[in-house]
């Protein structure tokens, strides 16, 4: 990397940096450092010792109980350092929180080199850099729990100053809060911002009762193909890729369904799956095109079994993350207490804005929603606007856990219809907090009647739903060879997080959300500098002045731009002879004839 290109914190570590290397010590060693504990483990398994003062004032373990102290070795990375005289103050924060170690000159320098101390640690060692301490615990004078360091050892060097929050009175200041930053930079957003971790240990734990639970049910994980050559399962739009190898297009899921469904008509009782699908579809702080979802398909069941299962589920997966079956999000208490209310779709949509769906035509809807100043067109089949119209009036004033259910056939194609209720079929949604968290069915496993549901949504898909099904011949051919009465259910691991966390935004659950490249200064390029005289070498040195356009030295002085390159190649030390007056006039004169 050109030196031109960092800041002077940066060029300063990488002296501090060299400088290391000088004194044989290697900054990024490679051997094995052994740790005994954690911070938190520490702090809260001290037990005070009879004390006495050192040198500096601090109480320290006496010398008759210093073999009785607790004797540690620890790692992390250093986040303060206060320096007074012989000893000096450091916070190491590991992966479990922050602990305070107290640095005396003669202690980790026992012998007469004080260099480890007076050099490097004074120094050379930079905030946010990776060291090892072994010492004994004890309590300083003002009355913190402390490690006193023996031995001290450099672990990895930080080349990056890192975004430090300071807090005084209870105020942060300098914070590192800006959301494309924390998003963009999250290795970052989790070392300074207090919580953050909190929310992605959360998320495992989530997932990991999530996995419990399932499998003492019985139920076997697997896997299946991310790459689908037909994207089903969902009405959704795809990526799209090329699968060189076979030389024909390939589609990245949208579903885990159809692949699991054929577990089921090959002889497994109960399977799910918790892994990645992608929509090529928008992105909002509900959304992202590539999320995390669970799918269970279960033999003997239906949709009335699965909503129970799912209250038990939900309830289990908010105590074991709060240690209660309430969460809070938005300023609202929600209760995963079972049970959640249950609700027909069109009896909700009839209570939000009084119109009844029951035996209307596919106009009439449509005329509805216009009448609503709702924006929808003749492509929208009936399914689509009863969806548009629940979506519009509906969805986002359900608050507390609630099962939509019995939805029109033509929103579920791969739903099995009502026992009892002609023209829907036996699925559900689970809405909360407004939004959609699972959607669940009753499976259909009647080949013919998936044939023909196929078949209306190839219609759709003509009619120019580019979100429409399409036929899947192989999952046909599975189900021809039977498959059992099935209930199937998909719930988002994201939006459960976001639940379960307090969390707002699908950005703040997930590690690295998708992000647009980042924005870069526009700069003329090594030949457009050529073009006017430039050699290359000075390229770096006109950016470095602020000159990143060819056109921006159009209006500069040729002594005043030549004093600028002089001051850049002095600051930073070049070992170049900066150009003449003369040559500089030359570019001066080839950008204004430009």
């Amino acid at each position: 990397m050109n030196i031109l290109e960092l800041s002077e914190q940066e060029i300063g570590r990488r002296e501090s940096l060299q400088e290391l290397r000088n004194m044989g010590i290697d900054p990024y060693p490679a051997a094995e450092y052994t740790t005994d504990a954690f911070s938190t483990e520490i702090i809260s398994s001290f037990v005070d010792l009879p004390t006495e003062k050192d040198e500096e004032g601090n109480e320290v373990p006496g010398k008759a109980t210093l073999e009785n102290s607790r004797v540690v070795s620890i790692a992390g990375r250093m986040m303060s350092r206060r320096i007074m005289g012989k000893a000096g103050f450091m916070e190491i924060q590991d992966s479990k929180g922050r602990i305070q170690v107290y640095v005396q000159r003669d202690a980790i320098c026992p012998d007469e080199n004080k260099d480890l101390y007076n050099k490097v640690f004074k120094k050379l060692m930079d905030i946010g850099d990776f060291v090892g301490v072994k010492g004994y615990v004890f309590r300083t004078q003002t009355g913190e729990i402390s490690v006193h360091a023996m031995e001290l050892t450099m672990l990895s060097k930080s080349l990056k100053p890192l975004p430090i929050v300071k807090y005084k009175d209870g105020v942060a200041y300098d914070k590192f809060d800006d959301p494309e930053l924390r998003y963009r930079q999250r290795y970052v957003d989790l070392v300074v911002n207090d919580g953050v971790k909190d929310t992605f240990l959360k998320r495992a734990t989530v997932v990991r009762t999530l996995r419990r639970v399932l499998d003492e049910a019985g139920y076997t994980e697997v896997e299946t193909p991310t790459l689908q050559s037909i994207a089903g399962g969902a009405s959704a739009r795809p990526f799209i890729t090329h699968f060189n190898a076979l030389n024909i297009p390939m589609y990245m899921r949208i579903a885990t369904e159809l692949y699991l469904k054929r577990l089921i008509v090959g002889g497994f009782e109960g399977v799910y799956e918790i892994g990645k699908n992608f929509r090529n579809e928008g992105m909002d702080k509900n959304h992202n095109p590539e999320f995390t979802c669970m799918e269970l398909y279960v033999s003997y069941k239906d949709y009335n079994w699965m909503m129970s299962f799912t209250e038990k589920l939900l309830e289990e997966i908010c105590v074991a993350v709060n240690g209660k079956p309430e969460t809070e999000i938005d300023g609202k208490v929600i209760s995963f207490k079972a049970p959640f209310r249950r609700l027909p779709i069109l009896d909700a949509i009839k209570e939000k804005t009084g119109f009844d769906c029951n035996g209307k035509t596919e106009d009439e809807i449509r005329a509805f929603c216009k009448e609503k100043g709702m924006d929808v067109d003749e492509t929208m089949g009936k399914g689509k606007l009863i969806d548009e119209l629940f979506g519009e009036f509906c969805e986002g004033t359900f608050i507390q856990p609630t099962f939509i259910t019995d939805y029109p056939v033509e929103m579920s194609p791969l739903t099995k219809m009502h026992r009892s209720k002609p023209g829907l079929t036996e699925r559900f949604e689970l809405m909360v907090n407004g939004k959609e968290l699972a959607n669940a069915y009753s499976e259909l496993n009647d080949p013919i009647d998936q044939e023909e549901r196929f078949i209306e949504q190839m219609k759709l898909a003509d009619k120019g739903d580019d979100e429409a099904m399409v036929i899947d011949h192989d999952f046909l051919r599975a189900l021809q060879y039977g498959m059992p009465p099935t209930s199937g259910i998909g719930i988002g691991i994201d939006r459960l997080v976001m639940l379960m966390t307090g969390n707002a935004f699908i950005q703040e659950v997930l590690f690295f959300p998708q992000m647009k490249p980042e924005a870069k200064t526009p700069q003329s390029s090594v030949d457009e500098w050529a073009e006017i005289g430039v050699a290359e070498e000075w390229v770096p040195v006109l950016r470095k002045a602020g000159f990143n356009m060819v056109q921006n030295i159009k209006d500069e002085k040729a002594q005043g731009l030549q004093q600028k390159i002089g001051d850049i190649v002095k600051k930073f030390k070049l070992d170049m002879q900066k150009p003449s007056v003369n040559d500089i006039q030359g570019w001066i004169d080839k950008v204004a004839e430009a």
